[in-house]
């Protein structure tokens, strides 16, 4: 949960300020100075679109570290902190990915991998998650996240919120576009956009933002199965992960920063924003896959 609803906060705040930078120096002037330029708008909305959600990803693992609080474990101070940095270190190496950070951070069961390149990924686990679980678990657990790193699955979620951030930047300009012209019927146009084309596109691209998280949420939740499977490839057994799952599924959710405590909600329209399938939903297709 962590890793993507991070991801897409960052990413809607980069695009805002990206956004009120571009407003600032006029760019809006060019794209509405002489009637709506549709070729010069889809090439912004490209280098916004794609821009704050590569922004997102190379940031990814700083902004992680510090709004969950990661102790990121440059040398083992006892056997549990040694015996993590050995378990990644494993699966990594069966991955065929370069050795991650290790950290640990303070928390209800929980644990996340980020980063922008396979090879020098984060995979963090909480306190909570090691004093809930036996050492195969946690090593279920662990091997869930070295898949969603081996994956690229935060790469691929920077494609999908890339395409989201262009389709979110070209349609508000054009329905800004289409107020603003509307409420200034028969002015001069010269001097730029008014205050509906300021305050429209500036709406909509909260609204459409969250809409569009909606999108990056489907392909999380799509891609949670695929990591499942691939701990059990790594780890050469499903039941690992089928007890991992069940035990989290009896276990209190670890309660997300505050900044991204909205993304956590569950039941009515928060499953559409949920960026993990139910439990049991996952347990099944575990027990239905061909693994053993």
């Amino acid at each position: 949960m962590k890793r993507i609803a991070l991801f897409v906060l960052t990413n809607l705040a980069v695009v805002l300020v990206l956004g009120v930078m571009g407003s600032l120096l006029g760019v809006n002037r060019y794209l509405t100075g002489s009637g709506l330029n549709l070729g010069l708008l889809m090439g912004y909305a490209l280098l916004m679109g794609f821009g704050g959600a590569i922004i997102s990803l190379l940031i990814s693992k700083p902004v992680a570290k510090w709004s969950s609080g990661v102790r990121v474990i440059n040398q083992p101070s006892n056997a549990d902190e040694a015996w993590i940095v050995d378990t990644v270190k494993k699966l990594a190496d069966k991955a065929g990915i370069g050795m991650p950070e290790v950290g640990i951070f303070d928390g209800e069961p929980n644990a996340f991998a980020t980063g922008a390149f396979k090879n020098s990924a984060l995979v963090a686990v909480s306190t909570g998650l090691l004093q809930s679980m036996t050492h195969e678990e946690i090593e279920a657990v662990i091997g869930h996240e070295v898949a969603h790193v081996a994956n690229g699955d935060m790469v691929t979620m920077t494609l999908v919120q890339g395409v989201m951030n262009t389709f979110v930047v070209f349609l508000s300009r054009v329905i800004g576009y289409a107020v603003d012209s509307f409420l200034r019927k028969g002015d001069d146009r010269s001097s730029g956009p008014g205050i509906g084309y300021m305050v429209t596109t500036f709406v909509l691209d909260l609204v459409l933002g969250f809409l569009g998280s909606m999108v990056v949420a489907w392909f999380s939740r799509h891609r949670e199965f695929r990591a499942d499977a691939g701990a059990a490839q790594l780890m050469g057994r499903k039941q690992p992960m089928v007890n991992a799952l069940a035990r989290l599924g009896g276990l209190t959710p670890g309660e997300l920063p505050k900044s991204v405590a909205a993304m956590g909600i569950t039941g009515g329209i928060g499953k559409l924003f949920s960026t993990h399938p139910p439990i049991e939903e996952r347990i099944r297709a575990l027990n239905t896959s061909g693994a053993n």
